[in-house]
């Protein structure tokens, strides 16, 4: 069995040296006591697996005689290092107390290989690389998925989830969701032994904040971040990270924090405040300003200065736009009844929840967005019917059999399905919808309507400012996050950027993933560190319980490829554009879609040809 013991450096030691017997998890009073562990024949006592182990005490102060005489000629590798804090990441800080556990047995592990490991009652990832081993925390930090079962390859370790990306050597997070590092451990070699080595505090909680500094009286720069998501507020951080000291100010028209927006649809009457990113105390702490409920109208960058809805203007040396997109509005008559819904903010959120239940509701739009609405809805009112202009939902992205298992999956729930039409009008009594007209001819009862026909780029506020727009309104940048403006940077869904992946051409991805990324990118070069966006696109929707995942970038694909049961609900689904893969989806098929993530992120490919009978033979090229 894995032998372990909780114990902790003491300030003084006695003269005397005493013998006792820890069961498998002790603790020591950490005022008194340094306990050193001898492995010996007696060790292990009988199947209680009891330890014996020294404890000795010596009186004096004295820095010299606090050194445990055992660590000079211990043989150690040790690959978890230094252990005082750092603004580069990667470190932990001790505490008075530790837990230790032997893990196993140097041969029992194998280069490039992950496990799980048990630390006292705890798990972390242990993984050999080169020789060397490293742990770190095994959940993701975003929402706690068992890295182990991810995607592993040299020193990375990606989420099967959602596909964060993590550095086994240093814990830190090197692609999204999520905005924490892992916690990093302590490993070191004892003869055989894998001893792994952690403060209890960090075992509890996975998660670890890079440090950051504050702002100086002495730099008077300021960067001004425009928009509550993702992109600036991992901007703002990555400033801080980084080393930036000026001025901070994040600007957002919403008056609550930033939020976690993508659960709006999936968890409708939630509030803010269960979904904000950071707490209130977080920006406070590293000195970045919050200006909530502040609607910017325009942009003077000439004079490097915001002009916001108050009347009042706000100057800056750097700006990055990150305004995401709002909802499109489509020329309904009688889109203005009351109870017709655009889903953005929490508030519209828990005003859809609220209304609908027992109601009728109309869901306009069969993609993601009112396919996750209908999955909330189903069972709390008195009837969903969703209208496409599609043959199946989420077609154009999925492909046709994967679509007509969403639609079967919908309606074995009770939701109705109206393809190939559109609303043609609205009608209602005393101000609110009561009815919704079809382009066919039907007429639906409609007490609560939500249109979720996708977004529009929220930048009607840059017109006249330089910046260049295409002209569906997104703005261009280049590889640096950088617009065609000196120090004006722009991230998220409101950008098209170079995408390397599909060979550099200008491609609008508007994923959550995507839209931190694009913030680090930013905060990294205004900081002076040079950095090509290089990140491969990942997306996933839940629906019953059910998450497909997607990576890659699969617009103009011509073919698709399946594996496994769509009927049953487990499958592979390869998109191809001649005789290459460009995208990859799966459910109840982890971590393929991680792995292929990762294969193309180091610049790997994967041919129509090699997939076609055999799912997964590329994958044994990901470490290559």
């Amino acid at each position: 069995m894995a032998r372990r013991v909780l114990f902790s450096l003491g300030h003084k030691w006695l003269q005397s040296t005493s013998l006792v017997r820890l069961s498998t998890t002790h603790v020591l009073p950490a005022y008194s006591y340094s306990l050193l562990i001898r492995p010996s024949s007696h060790s292990l006592i009988g199947n209680a697996g009891v330890k014996v182990v020294t404890v000795r005490k010596f009186e004096g102060s004295d820095d010299s005689k606090n050194k445990n005489p055992a660590e000079a000629n211990r043989p150690v590798s040790t690959s978890a290092t230094a252990t005082q804090a750092s603004s580069g990441g990667g470190e932990t800080t001790p505490t008075a107390s530790m837990i230790e556990s032997v893990v196993g047995k140097v041969g029992d592990f194998n280069d490039g290989e992950m496990k799980e490991v048990e630390i006292g009652d705890k798990k972390a990832l242990l993984v050999k690389e080169s020789g060397q081993f490293y742990a770190v925390s095994n959940k993701c930090t975003h929402y706690g998925a068992p890295l182990t079962k991810g995607a592993y390859c040299k020193g990375v370790v990606r989420c099967p989830w959602h596909g964060a990306c993590f550095n086994v050597k240093t814990g830190d997070i090197e692609d999204f969701p999520g905005l924490d590092s892992l916690q990093k451990f302590e490993v070191e070699v004892r003869g055989e032994d894998v001893v792994v080595r952690a403060d209890p505090a960090s075992l509890e909680n996975n998660k670890r904040v890079k440090a950051m500094v504050r702002k100086a009286a002495d730099n008077k720069k300021t960067v001004v971040l425009v928009g509550g998501g993702p992109s600036t507020l991992v901007c703002a951080e990555t400033l801080r990270q980084e080393g930036f000291t000026g001025r901070v100010v994040l600007v957002s028209q919403e008056n609550c924090l930033p939020y976690d927006r993508i659960k709006l649809s999936k968890a409708m009457s939630i509030k803010p405040e269960e979904i904000a990113l950071r707490k209130a105390d977080f920006y406070e702490n590293n000195g970045i300003e919050l200006m909530l409920g502040q609607q910017v109208e325009s942009v003077s960058t000439s004079d490097k200065k915001l002009n916001l809805g108050s009347g009042e203007s706000l100057g800056y040396d750097t700006l990055v736009l990150g305004t995401g997109g709002q909802p499109r509005r489509l020329p309904i008559p009688g889109i203005e009844l009351g109870n017709v819904y655009m889903l953005r903010t929490p508030a519209d959120a828990n005003a859809i929840a609220e209304n609908a239940v027992g109601k009728n509701v109309v869901i306009v739009g069969s993609s993601f967005i009112g396919l996750e609405v209908a999955t909330f809805m189903v069972n709390k009112a008195a009837s969903v019917n969703v209208i496409g202009r599609s043959s199946e939902p989420c077609g154009h992205v999925f492909g046709p059999q994967i679509g007509q298992w969403f639609r079967k999956l919908h309606e074995s729930k009770g939701v109705k399905f109206h393809f190939e039409t559109s609303v043609k009008e609205f009608r209602g009594e005393d101000g609110k919808v009561t009815e919704a007209v079809l382009a066919n001819g039907e007429t639906l009862p409609a007490d609560v309507c939500v249109m979720g026909v996708g977004v529009v780029p929220a930048t009607q506020f840059l017109q006249d400012s330089g910046v260049d727009l295409t002209s569906r309104g997104f703005v261009t940048v280049n590889k640096k996050m950088q617009t065609n403006v000196s120090d004006v940077y722009a991230a998220g869904d409101i950008v098209e950027f170079p995408l390397f992946t599909a060979g550099d051409q200008q491609a609008n991805v508007q994923h959550w993933q995507m839209a931190h990324m694009h913030g680090r990118i930013a905060g990294l070069n205004i900081a002076g560190k040079p950095t090509d966006v290089h990140s491969v696109p990942y997306f996933w929707t839940v629906q019953y319980g059910k998450s497909i995942r997607y990576t890659g970038y699969g617009p103009g694909y011509d073919d698709v490829v399946l594996h496994g049961d769509v009927d049953e609900g487990k499958f592979l689904a390869y998109y191809t554009k001649a005789d290459q893969v460009v995208a990859v989806a799966s459910l109840g098929w982890d971590p393929v879609v991680s792995q292929a993530a990762q294969l193309l992120n180091q610049g790997g490919s994967i041919s129509k040809a090699e997939i076609t009978s055999e799912p997964s033979s590329w994958v044994s090229r990901l470490c290559q």
